[in-house]
């Protein structure tokens, strides 16, 4: 079985793999990698728009090649636009969910590493700074070239990509470097922290999105996503919200018309056919539904 903060990392890694339509190529694994983990992925040159997650964990993200212009924005924010080229990196441990879009250069392949820190790892690492770990959060950082980071990243990519197993001692001092490094130059330390939002664990999360992604044709069930995650549905809604920036309920229709999007572009099935598929018991209610969402009809949405 895997240790606790070791299932934290990769269930926190999931849900955002879920959220990102990506083609992975390369995924950390084995003992060397205890207290991080990495994902290397292949994206598309184009994306409208993508919902992250809040992350506990400090998340970097590093441009491993390509180009491409990415945008983010709080859920009630603005857009903000970055340039980036191979070894840029982005930095966040937000405790709120938030918006991404990017536009690549389709002439070269948009591949970047996802690495995510354990806590424990930083802990440890602020502890040897002489920092108190309990002070200390990560800043937003966007689109920034830094030598150091872009050496160790491609140290642990190779490490990645060896078909050999990792060795424990690279790849732990390569991140232990790392962390001090990050915690030196791109830190914020606070006489006192804002509490953080109370949020749904990694592995609730991931329990809690793969249910309703298998029963996308069943109703909602509020009472059973809390039950399972061994919550009440207030606290399990609360926390949802402040981790995935909208309701459970919210969630379930937008990811059915996601769904019902594919079915339209990949099936020749009639509307009414397509709506009991995916659990509404008329067309008419369907209808209403993607058009609120989507701003035109299904039938329109076909035609596209």
């Amino acid at each position: 079985m895997l240790p606790s903060h070791r299932s934290s990392l990769r269930a926190a890694s999931y849900a955002l793999e879920d959220r990102i339509p990506v083609r992975k190529i390369g995924q950390s694994h084995g003992e060397a990698w205890q207290e991080a983990e990495a994902q290397i992925f292949r994206r598309p040159q184009q994306k409208d728009e993508v919902l992250v997650p809040a992350v506990v964990e400090p998340l970097l993200v590093w441009v491993i090649s390509g180009e491409a212009q990415i945008e983010e924005c709080e859920l009630t924010g603005e857009w903000t636009k970055t340039e980036v080229r191979t070894g840029s990196f982005f930095l966040t441990q937000t405790d709120a969910p938030y918006l991404m879009r990017w536009q690549a250069d389709p002439e070269r392949p948009f591949e970047v590493m996802h690495l995510y820190l354990g806590l424990a790892l930083v802990k440890r690492a602020a502890r040897s700074l002489g920092l108190n770990p309990s002070r200390l959060r990560m800043r937003d950082i966007s689109g920034v070239q830094d030598a150091f980071i872009s050496g160790v990243l491609t140290g642990l990519t190779a490490e990645i990509q060896t078909v050999h197993s990792a060795s424990s001692l690279f790849v732990n001092g390569l991140l232990e470097s790392l962390t001090i490094h990050l915690l030196r130059h791109y830190a914020e330390t606070h006489s006192a922290l804002t509490p953080r939002r109370a949020q749904l664990p990694a592995w609730k999360l991931r329990k809690a999105l793969d249910h309703m992604e298998a029963h996308l044709a069943e109703p909602f069930d509020l009472d059973f996503l809390a039950g399972l995650c061994g919550m009440s549905r207030f606290h399990f809604s609360r926390s949802f919200h402040n981790t995935m920036g909208q309701t459970p309920s919210r969630w379930f229709v937008r990811r059915r018309v996601e769904y019902a999007k594919e079915l339209l572009c990949q099936s020749d099935k009639s509307v009414i056919k397509l709506a009991l598929t995916i659990g509404y018991e008329s067309s008419s209610h369907f209808a209403q539904v993607f058009r609120r969402e989507t701003g035109i009809s299904p039938r329109d949405y076909r035609k596209l």
